[in-house]
């Protein structure tokens, strides 16, 4: 993999996450956590369809790797939603 298609696949992913925070409503953080938020959901995608038995649709090949968009934007998500349980929303009380 060169650095482009890793400069690419890290891109892709970033995106990802901006709209899997977007859809829960949870946002903690700014690029990287996008990022890692996109790297996360594909993995808890990737799982999940295989659990359900659907395939991949709209996956991305990028230097010999296979990103799932759609399933990284549901993983990721699921995930921010889980972290906003979880963690509770931060309230300013006066």
């Amino acid at each position: 993999m060169t650095l482009i298609e890793f400069l690419l696949l890290l891109l892709i992913a970033g995106v990802c996450g901006s709209i899997a925070q977007s859809l829960a409503g949870y946002s903690h953080g700014g690029c990287l956590v996008s990022i890692a938020l996109g790297f996360i959901g594909a993995l808890l995608g990737a799982w999940l369809s295989r659990l359900v038995g659907i395939g991949d649709f709209l996956a991305v090949q990028i230097g010999g790797a296979t990103f799932p968009i759609i399933w990284s934007v549901i993983g990721g998500a699921l995930f921010a939603a889980a972290l906003a349980v979880l963690g509770g929303r931060n309230r300013n009380v006066e």
